[in-house]
């Protein structure tokens, strides 16, 4: 048995519409196009959202940090503010004073005979990788044992 469209109907329709029954073929297209396009906009709007530490990640590690802090703040509270702030944070490149300063005072210990005090970033006595240290990396810290007692004689 066969139906017959309605005589209202046009005698022509169109290919979206689809008969009862069958399967609706621009739905689904639309659906998984919809679900692509989200994806992809997700994907591109978290890759831009990190672009600050990506920017701040050959920096200082404090300046990296705030970096972060600033893109996870405007991540979760949705103030744009701190986004442009990190940033800006990340293209600028802030002046290392940390370094001279402890050059400075390790200077200043030297010339005052206090022992320095053992950085935790060096390499420890008892470490395996001190263990397994060339006679030329020993010859040297021995010379400079020997001219640090020579330069505590002469004060």
């Amino acid at each position: 048995m066969s139906e017959s469209i309605h005589p209202a109907a046009p005698h022509h329709l169109p290919g979206f519409i689809t008969a009862p029954g069958e399967s609706d073929v621009l739905m689904i297209g639309v659906g998984i196009f919809l679900l692509v396009a989200i994806l992809a906009a997700g994907n591109f709007y978290l890759h831009l959202h990190t672009l600050p530490e990506r920017m701040a990640h050959k920096s200082q590690k404090l300046q990296f940090e705030v970096v972060a802090v600033l893109g996870l703040l405007a991540l979760f509270t949705h103030v744009h503010l701190f986004w442009i702030a990190g940033l800006l944070l990340a293209m600028i490149d802030l002046p290392d004073f940390s370094t001279p300063l402890r050059r400075i005072a390790g200077s200043v210990e030297k010339m005052a005979g206090v022992p320095p005090e053992q950085d935790p970033t060096e390499l420890q006595v008892g470490d395996a990788t001190h263990a397994a240290a060339t006679d030329e990396a020993k010859a040297r810290i021995e010379k400079a044992a020997g001219a640090k007692s020579e330069v505590q004689a002469h004060v």
